[in-house]
């Protein structure tokens, strides 16, 4: 903190004389005392001015040694920085990639691809308490049905996903520090493309912009033999971020679903998936997970405060074995010590949400992002909602042993009188209403994590405008950062490259905007 000079107030008796005849003269006065103001310039993160400010003390100068001593102010207060991120929020800087493809939503202009993308989760730097840790996901992409089938157009299809440290600096603003690309175990950038069929790539055949499909050689025309679709087994689609204090990261994704740990310059050094061929694997995840609904895999990551165990949570439920799509969603826990595996049920608000991040307030406690995929703007009962929940009382899927119904499948994990849980709420949903099939699942032992409370709800707090709310940063027990996917600025329809805006007028596009909520219990529970 920076002291400035103080400022001198002479205090002054004013004596007033009356006229009269000569008299005697008064006794001497007593000098006045002198009133002291001191400015003192407050750092960000500072308790009474999280992003800066200036604290004013004053008081009298009651030994008149010209100082403000501690002992001597009389009044405290304070002059802040202006704080947006409590109401509008504040946006991440970006750079523009390209900025050369029509505007499907404006035929006649361009738009701009930015990087931007630093939305797929955020995590706090160990070391400082005023940085934060945001990923991106695997680059621009869009839907896209080609000569080779259904994929995704990637208008930058050597995109590297990465990294970004960002700080929270006086004056309420959110600067870029530094990038760390992603790499694979010899230091190449990786890529976001699709992973090859063996590694959980699901046929999401990767096009250019201009519907071009992406092969080996970008030379010449594809050829299933001798020039097939491009894939990369390293590359990810990144969503989930634990920022270890050792500075190394765990990234979970949308293709395996793969966890991969990277060192502090983003470059591999572990990995976990369900795949038992992959030699590059640390411990294997059970097998139902590689069943993933496609685009929708682990979307949140976290470790415990010990930072001994990593949290996963997919982000909408298994496609187990088939087309299953419910409110039962999938936590999964694995020691980092041993390798050792739980995993636990979580029952959405409707079906078809999206758990998009998770983090660990203690090593069964956690908060967990729930949210649809609805615009506030548009859809006035749009869910970007905080939960605290507690595994505890939760049945450990891996724990249970054969029975005369509940059976462990190699291939789809505990299985309930022959169906998947997937399965089991399912086939008992009626209406959108999976109450039987978790009743069923309850009457055999098999209880889901509790929703303790809802933290926030992010529509109420600050008339939340994004899609995507995919980021939590848990800054103290009272203060939380919140984060969206902007999705690079990039949209499509019906195939169609275009600006993703946030309004019908066009005129507000989307960006990574950083919001702050305070006064909000963040303390475990019990």
């Amino acid at each position: 903190m920076k002291k400035f000079h103080p400022y001198l107030l002479t205090v002054t008796t004013i004596m007033l004389l009356t006229a009269c005849k000569d008299g005697t003269n008064g006794t001497v006065g007593v000098n006045g005392q002198n009133s002291l103001l001191v400015q003192t310039q407050l750092d960000t993160g500072n308790t009474n001015c999280w992003t800066g400010g200036v604290q004013i003390d004053s008081g009298l100068d009651q030994n008149t040694n010209g100082l403000l001593d501690s002992s001597e102010v009389t009044d405290t207060s304070y002059l802040c920085n202006p704080n947006n991120f409590g109401t509008t929020g504040v946006a991440l800087p970006y750079s523009v990639m390209r900025n050369d493809l029509e505007n499907g939503a404006i035929p006649g202009s361009t738009f701009e691809i930015r990087n931007g993308g630093y939305g797929s989760d955020m995590d706090g730097n160990p070391t400082n308490p005023m940085q934060f840790y945001a990923l991106t996901d695997r680059g621009p992409n869009a839907n896209f049905t080609g000569l080779q089938g259904k994929g995704k157009i990637f208008p930058t299809p050597d995109y590297t996903p990465r990294i970004g440290l960002f700080e929270v600096q006086s004056g309420g603003k959110v600067s870029l520090i530094k990038n760390i690309l992603l790499k694979d175990r010899n230091g190449n950038n990786i890529t976001g493309l699709p992973n090859s069929s063996a590694l959980g790539g699901t046929g999401e055949t990767p096009y250019d912009a201009f519907g071009k499909v992406i092969t080996n050689d970008p030379n010449q025309p594809y050829d299933a033999v001798n020039n097939p679709i491009k894939t990369d087994d390293y590359g990810l689609d990144s969503e989930g971020l634990a920022a270890m204090d050792d500075g190394t990261f765990w990234i979970s994704d949308e293709y395996g679903p793969h966890i991969v740990h990277y060192n502090a310059q983003g470059v591999e050094i572990g990995r976990i998936n369900p795949f038992l061929a992959d030699t590059r694997n640390d411990y294997t995840l059970p097998a139902e997970f590689s069943n993933r609904w496609a685009n929708r895999g682990m979307e949140g990551l976290t470790v415990t405060p010990d930072q001994k165990t990593l949290v996963g949570i997919m982000q909408s439920s298994l496609d187990n074995p088939s087309k299953n799509r419910t409110d039962l969603t999938r936590i999964v826990t694995v020691n980092l010590e041993t390798g050792a595996v739980a995993q636990y049920l979580y029952k959405q608000e409707k079906i078809k949400n999206s758990n998009s991040a998770i983090k660990a307030l203690s090593a069964t406690s956690f908060l967990v992002v729930e949210r649809d995929k609805g615009f506030y703007n548009i859809t006035p009962t749009a869910q970007k909602r905080v939960y605290k929940i507690n595994i505890s009382a939760a049945t450990n899927l891996e724990s249970i042993t054969n029975g005369a119904n509940l059976v462990q499948d190699l291939n789809v994990g505990l299985t309930l009188d022959g169906l998947t849980l997937e399965q089991v709420v399912n086939t008992n949903m009626v209406d959108s209403d999976t109450s039987t099939g978790w009743g069923i699942l309850s009457n055999a032992g098999i209880m889901p994590v509790a929703k303790v409370s809802l933290v926030v709800d992010m529509i109420d707090e600050v008339s939340y405008p994004h899609d995507k709310m995919e980021g939590l940063w848990l800054i103290d027990n009272h203060r939380l950062g919140v984060l969206n996917d902007d999705d690079f600025a990039t949209w499509s329809t019906n195939g169609i490259l275009e600006q993703k805006y946030l309004d019908s007028t066009r005129s507000r596009i989307d960006s990574n905007t950083l919001y702050i909520i305070d006064n909000l219990d963040l303390t475990p529970a019990q």
